[in-house]
């Protein structure tokens, strides 16, 4: 298996608080804390609008998407949002089979993402 590699930075404008988590590699039992941590730290610190950039991600196992799934009510109840963003044809052909686009949002690019937050915030509430 290879390895993973996780980064998170601010994005969007300054004042907007927007989180993204970039991984490269993976992301299945073996690798999945990595992300796990990323987002346990976002969320502890209370920084609840997060776009993860899975262009660089081949497979997500179940563990991978279960970390998604686990983290998202409380990222909601925050006042944010999940956003998945870049996913490479194989990854979204799991997200769709698995029928993921009933609880999490997914964009082409972390653009899409960042002008969807800016138009939540807009409407004074995150739709569902």
């Amino acid at each position: 298996m290879e390895g993973i590699q996780v980064s998170v930075s601010k994005t969007g404008a300054s004042e907007s608080n927007i989180f993204a988590i970039k991984v490269v590699g993976s992301i299945d039992t073996a690798t999945s804390a990595e992300v796990e941590r990323a987002l346990d730290k976002l969320v502890s610190n209370r920084d609840y609008k997060v776009i993860v950039d899975l262009g660089n991600v081949d497979y997500i196992s179940s563990a991978g998407w279960g970390i998604f799934i686990n983290h998202i009510k409380e990222i909601r109840e925050g006042g944010g949002d999940l956003k998945l963003a870049n996913m490479k044809s194989d990854v979204s052909e799991i997200f769709d089979l698995l029928e993921f686009h009933h609880i999490l949002r997914a964009y082409g690019t972390i653009e899409e993402a960042l002008k969807d937050f800016d138009l939540s915030s807009d409407k004074g509430a995150f739709a569902t």
